[in-house]
């Protein structure tokens, strides 16, 4: 894990992207205190529990006898 000053890491964004890119990660600080950090993007993969879990949330918000036309026309009200 690398620190870069807050200055060098605006001057040197590009660089530190391929580092992290690479797999490294960079602390960002200001005046020595730590600020931000740079880390490599790992996407978090959605399972299907958690789809299905979703979706009957948004299934539960919606009222016996309402149609999308009346959630869509309340939505315009607002």
């Amino acid at each position: 894990m690398r620190e870069v000053g807050a200055y060098e890491a605006k001057t040197h964004l590009a660089e530190l992207l391929d580092s992290a890119e690479k797999g490294e990660t960079i602390i960002v600080t200001r005046r020595g205190k730590p600020i931000a950090k740079i880390t490599p993007y790992r996407p978090s993969p959605m399972t299907i529990d958690a789809i299905a879990q979703e979706f009957a949330r948004l299934r539960s918000a919606v009222k016996p006898g309402e149609s999308l036309r009346d959630l869509i026309e309340e939505g315009r009200r607002f």
